[in-house]
């Protein structure tokens, strides 16, 4: 199981155009979505792999990290793997 976080997504993006958008850069379907409030300017979802490594989402993640979508620059970031 792995996780990413995007930030910069705008509050209105719907679960589908993510999905939409990651399966266009070769992600795989995620199988959770979870919003991340921020006070700030930088609204992020965090999005779960089930069946997928956080070494499979590092090689992934130069594809969609600082691409301009929806009137933003995203960023991403691999969600460290727990500590057994």
């Amino acid at each position: 199981m792995a996780a990413l976080l995007i930030n910069h997504i705008e509050e209105s993006t719907s679960d589908d155009d993510i999905r939409a958008f990651l399966v266009k850069y070769g992600f795989p379907v995620f199988d959770r979505i979870q919003r991340v409030s921020s006070a700030g300017e930088r609204p992020a979802v965090l999005v779960t792999f089930d069946d997928c490594s956080a070494a499979a989402l590092r090689i992934l993640l130069p594809r969609i990290h600082q691409v301009f979508w929806k009137n933003h620059t995203i960023s991403a970031l691999v969600m460290r793997d727990p500590i057994p």
